[in-house]
């Protein structure tokens, strides 16, 4: 793993600013994708929430345009669970160039039965994963046509424990609602890490790294009314968690800083600085799980077939 460039501190309530980028938030309807769009707001940057629902990303949009004044947001119809919606992706965003897309957008089941999306995927897999594959692979043109574009791949805490089965990617064999999540976020992980290295034998200037959120629990969260309410006595029965684990308006940080920082490089993993859990934003190791180069080849292939994508993705110069 590569170590951060030395220069000043970096402070979450003193961003940079980012007037005349672009960037799009995957899931920036809610939850730490919301409070990722709305920092990201406070730079001066043109600000897209993915979402599939028009009404949720509304009131997302007019929460932070309440709270930034000047905020330049708006709303790109997304549902990474069906992979018609994400065609044309780079035409409907409507900008040059995309400076970083923040594959933040996700789907957690707690219960079986095992699920699958209208393509026949597992759910978590196909959403999580094989839809921000996808969605990559059709804002290419955009990506490919900013300077130093960033791919930024919202990791979890629960591919730690987890391993990728290449013969059972998607759980068909033996489902587990919470090792199928842990799972679809490790291929997501491993996915982005082999995408940086692909990209860097080809020296392309896009850069794919990783971030993730720690503990950050709804009770500890400030309030948005129209997206999303903390009441006073969730917030105390929650405030003994909080020794440990934080907010999703902090879970937030890590990813805010791998989009903005230009200390930042490719490959890279950024996660709160206490146990990973909590705090500040810093540099992690990665695992070595998550970077093993033959399980990476076959994820690749395999995940490149699901998603009915070229394996180089349109960022690649040559096939992989």
């Amino acid at each position: 793993m590569s170590s951060a460039r030395q220069g000043p501190p970096w402070d979450v309530h003193a961003l940079p600013s980012a007037a005349g980028r672009t960037f799009l938030v995957t899931g920036g309807n809610a939850g730490i994708g919301y409070f990722a769009a709305e920092q990201l707001a406070t730079t001066g940057a043109d600000v897209v929430i993915g979402s599939r629902s028009a009404e949720r990303a509304g009131a997302a949009l007019a929460s932070i345009r309440e709270r930034v004044p000047g905020a330049r947001v708006r709303h790109l119809p997304l549902d990474l669970a069906d992979p018609s919606t994400l065609v044309g992706a780079a035409e409907r965003i409507a900008c040059d160039r995309l400076d970083a897309v923040l594959c933040n957008a996700g789907i957690a089941l707690d219960d079986p039965p095992r699920r699958e999306t209208g393509a026949g995927h597992e759910v978590m897999f196909g959403t999580n994963h094989l839809g921000h594959l996808a969605l990559t692979r059709w804002l290419a043109p955009v990506l490919t046509a900013a300077p130093a574009a960033r791919i930024v791949t919202v990791g979890s805490f629960a591919a730690r424990s987890e391993r990728l089965d290449p013969d059972d990617l998607q759980s068909a064999r033996d489902y587990r609602p919470a090792r199928a999540y842990g799972r679809s976020k490790l291929a997501q992980m491993t996915f982005a890490l082999e995408l940086d290295r692909r990209l860097r034998a080809e020296g392309s200037t896009v850069l794919s790294v990783l971030a993730h959120p720690g503990g950050a629990l709804d009770p500890l969260t400030p309030s948005r009314p129209r997206v999303h309410t903390t009441t006073r006595a969730a917030r105390l029965r929650a405030l003994p968690a909080g020794l440990l684990v934080q907010g999703k308006h902090r879970g937030a940080w890590p990813l805010v800083r791998a989009v903005l920082d230009e200390r930042v490089e490719g490959g890279q993993l950024w996660g709160p600085r206490v146990l990973g859990l909590r705090g500040a934003p810093r540099l992690e190791r990665v695992r070595p799980h998550m970077a093993d180069p033959a399980t990476a080849a076959l994820l690749w292939t395999a995940s490149c077939g699901a998603a009915g994508v070229a394996p180089d993705l349109g960022l690649l110069r040559t096939a992989a």
